[in-house]
Formats: structure tokens, sequence, C-alpha cells
């Protein structure tokens, strides 16, 4: 057989693509494969060694953003999706709401550092089977994957009550918000511009105009200071 020579060997890293990180660790067959989708690459890659360490999960490709997480999901073929919320370009939610446009069977967990009530239900509502802070523990990952998985609804126990009382007497007026119109009050909360959010979404600066009149009336602000502190306030966007 012939060896190459480990001097002229390139490093895996020099061989990636950006964005993308395709890794995968012998593992028995009915191992559970997961891909990770997150900008923070300590935040992922420390994930998905504890993962790999797992006997039974095996981390199969990882993303740095939505737009790379879309484009390679279809290859990867996971049977768990960790998806962050807070990423550059078109963001955890659309990225959510593109992958299960595109394959309704994906099982989705939500990963954040929000711990907002509004982003949980949003969430629900783009199809994330799962929904967990970065405050949780690894036992309590494993245990949501495994759950997501095996096609069950995993979510922080301590988030439902509150849940529940949201959904009985709603009083969260971002839950007046269309899916479209939550996505650009996020961006907008964010200091986006009507250009930059419409090169993002891939809509007309026109569209993003009468979305962000309809935002402003629904949720009865002025101006972008006070729709700002609205984000903060339900913990959408950190102050």
């Amino acid at each position: 057989m012939k060896r190459s020579n480990p001097g002229t060997e390139k490093p895996v890293e020099e061989r990636r693509e950006p964005g993308l990180d395709r890794r995968s660790t012998p593992k028995a067959e009915k191992s559970i494969k997961v891909m990770l989708i997150d900008d923070h690459p300590i935040v992922r890659d420390g994930y998905a060694r504890l993962l790999d360490n797992t006997p039974d999960i095996q981390v199969v490709a990882q993303a740095s953003d939505g737009e790379t997480g879309c484009e390679i999901y279809p290859a990867s073929r996971p049977d768990v999706l960790i998806l962050d919320l807070s990423m550059p370009g078109i963001g955890g939610l659309e990225t959510l709401r593109r992958i299960r446009a595109k394959d309704p069977s994906a099982r989705v967990l939500v990963f954040t550092m929000h711990d907002s009530e509004t982003l949980i239900l949003r969430a629900m509502e783009a199809g994330a089977a799962g929904y967990l802070t970065k405050q949780s523990g690894i036992g309590q990952m494993v245990a949501a994957v495994r759950a997501v998985a095996q096609g069950k609804l995993f979510i922080d126990p301590k988030y439902v009550p509150d849940l529940i009382r949201q959904r009985i007497k709603p009083a969260d007026p971002l839950l007046t918000l269309s899916p479209r119109e939550f996505q650009l009050f996020q961006l907008l909360a964010e200091g986006h511009s009507v250009n930059e959010i419409a090169e993002i979404l891939s809509i007309s600066p026109k569209t993003v105009g009468v979305h962000h009149t309809n935002i402003m009336k629904k949720l009865d602000v002025q101006n972008s200071a006070q729709l700002a502190r609205l984000a903060i306030r339900h913990g959408i966007i950190q102050a």
C-alpha cells in the first residue's frame, strides 16, 4: 500500500470551505446523526466534541451560518439539526423555515442563549421540535437530542407553565406579528437599514418598507428607539 509523506500532507483545516465543517467519527450504524449550525466556533466545536463522545450520537456536519447550513443540509441528512437563533445573515428562524420547507420531516432542536417566551413560541410555530438554552448542561443537551430524534417534543420544563399561560391568554404584542413581520422586527431591532434587510432577505426595499409600517402600527411604536426597547424588554435582543 502506498503511503503519503506526512511532511507534504496539508492539515484538514486548510481544505475546509468557508462556513462549512464536515466531520465523521466511526460509530455504530444506529447512532443519531447530528448537524450543528452556530456562528460561534468555540461553542460549536465544544458541543460537537461532547456529543461525539456520546456512544449513540455522531456529529456529521457543521456550519457557521444559515445560508451554508441550508446548502449542506440535504447532503448531510442528519437525524437532528441543532440550530442557533442569533446568527449573521438570514438568522436562525429563517434558516429553520427554509429547511422545514424543503424537508417537512426535519427534526430541529433550537439551541440558543435566548430564553424569551416569544422566541420559543415563534420557533415552535416555525417547526422546531425542541428548544434549549445555552445555560443547559451537556446531560440535558443529550436528552434533548435523543428525544427529538425519536420524534418527541422537548422544551426545557421551566418554560412550560409560562408558555401555557401565553397560549391561554396572550399578553405579548409581538405575537400579533406574522412570521415575516417578526423576522423584520428582529432585523430592525438589531439596527439594520431597510436596504440591508432587503439584501439579507432577497426582497425589495419597497416590500421591507410596507412591512416596517405595518410592524410599527401593530406594536404601537413611533420610532426605531421604541422598537429596539420593546425587543430588549421581550428578550429578543440584548442591550
